[in-house]
């Protein structure tokens, strides 16, 4: 059983992972690519962070840590080597469906183009497809899921047409990456560099500012002065880094590390309301 501070951080990590769990369904990948690359961060981490005498971590040692089994860690840090971290071999349903859509021979015009599909029916619909290739999902559920992403459109008729053979959001772009990896990593590792009892006397500045007691009808006023105060106390910030960076034009290792803040502004719902309201 956790104990009680263990079980305070799991229901915290609960909450966090709840808008990456948006994030990744929003941009169509599933739990089981989570899982993939959760296991390898699992196994990166406890391989480079817990050697004896500057060695990485052994597959026995990194198991134990992490409750995987040694043929795993040793396939995670094989694949690692070979530049194939983020591989995620099998397919999610709705991926495995729009590929036989346009590559089976049930499903394809003579010329090779997907057919028109009825959502009902027997051999040559969308819900024989669904049944041969989308594992257990209802027929109902992958048409509303693939229409959610712009992967299919209904046409006036009822029938079904094929717009994409992979499954990914129309709208996807490269910002929630750029942001993930610069807002969410970064935080994360100030807190966890905070919490670390050895960084006592070096901790980093980490400060969030909150209230309950907001109405709606101040929110707009809110939004527009925090963004003004925000991007004023940002312009400060980097005419300070453009400062420093002026007195080493030419980048090196002596010149140090990379330095940031980062700012930020929230709003919760109540049901998301932070642990210190419980």
């Amino acid at each position: 059983m956790p104990s009680a501070t263990q079980r305070k951080i799991l229901e915290a990590l609960f909450r966090a992972f709840r808008p990456i769990a948006r994030a990744m369904l929003r941009s169509g990948l599933g739990y089981r690519e989570f899982a993939e690359i959760a296991k390898a961060a699992f196994v990166n981490v406890a391989s480079s962070d817990y050697g004896l005498r500057g060695r990485p971590t052994n597959t026995s040692r990194v198991a134990v840590m992490t409750g995987l089994t040694r043929k795993e860690v040793k396939r995670l840090r094989d694949r690692e080597a070979a530049g194939q971290t983020f591989e995620v071999k099998r397919e999610v349903a709705p991926g495995a469906v729009l590929a036989k859509w346009y590559s089976h021979p049930d499903f394809i015009e003579d010329t090779g183009e997907p057919s028109l599909l009825e959502f009902a029916g027997e051999a040559g619909s969308f819900t024989d497809l669904v049944k041969r290739f989308g594992g257990d999902i209802p027929p109902g559920a992958m048409r509303t899921e693939l229409l959610r992403v712009g992967a299919v459109e209904e046409i006036p008729d009822g029938r079904l047409r094929a717009l994409k053979s992979v499954f990914t959001p129309a709208d996807l772009d490269d910002r929630l990456a750029v942001a993930l990896e610069l807002s969410l990593r970064r935080l994360a590792d100030t807190i966890l560099h905070n919490t670390d009892p050895r960084n006592q006397d070096d901790v980093h500045i980490e400060r969030t500012v909150t209230t309950q007691l907001m109405s709606n009808a101040d929110l707009r006023r809110l939004r527009y002065m925090t963004r003004g105060r925000m991007e004023e106390f940002a312009k400060s910030m980097q005419d300070l880094f453009s400062t420093y960076e002026s007195f080493h034009e030419e980048a090196d290792e002596e010149a140090g590390r990379a330095v940031g803040i980062g700012l930020y502004y929230f709003e919760e719902a109540p049901s998301e309301n932070s642990l210190a309201d419980d």
